[in-house]
């Protein structure tokens, strides 16, 4: 989507808070459309390790709505419209579809994880090409995500690590 720029004092040109407006709602769809994964694996995992995973996940997709909201006042503080809704994302997420036919601790686990891998890869990406636009408070709000993507990755990926099964 190619969003209009409203007025802005902010100093950033022009062409520079197009570019991260972009940038940002690519990561917004991302951000709307991992959260509703989040919940997906919340509502249905089973098994022994059930209560663990049920509410890692739910904290995890709190976390991501505060990614959500962030990113979206961003773009809106730069003049820009950000678009977050779930027709959007479904429409222009670049994170793997999060399979629907799982219901054991360890497919979620790995499912999740997948997610938030992707996930942190694009912010990363994003982290990259924000520094390179001269544009250092959304480069710093995209490492303030990565930091967080990695330590939520870091949680799920121990519940599959240390040879204990699910």
């Amino acid at each position: 989507m190619d969003p209009a720029l409203h007025a802005s004092k902010i100093d950033l040109p022009e062409t520079t808070r197009k570019e991260m407006a972009v940038l940002l709602n690519a990561r917004l769809a991302d951000a709307v459309d991992l959260s509703t994964q989040m919940k997906q694996a919340h509502w249905n995992v089973k098994g022994t390790s059930f209560i663990a995973l049920h509410e890692l996940f739910d904290a995890i997709h709190g976390e991501t709505l505060t990614h959500v909201d962030n990113l979206a006042e961003r773009i809106v503080a730069m003049g820009g419209v950000a678009f977050g809704t779930a027709s959007v994302a479904a429409h222009q997420s670049g994170l793997p579809t999060y399979p629907l036919d799982i219901v054991s601790g360890s497919d979620h686990v790995e499912a999740v994880s997948v997610a938030l891998a992707a996930f942190g890869r694009a912010i990363r990406t994003a982290i990259a090409t924000a520094g390179a636009a001269g544009d250092a408070d959304t480069e710093d709000l995209f490492v303030e995500i990565s930091r967080a993507v990695d330590k939520s990755l870091w949680l799920v990926e121990a519940h599959a690590q240390g040879g204990e099964r699910m």
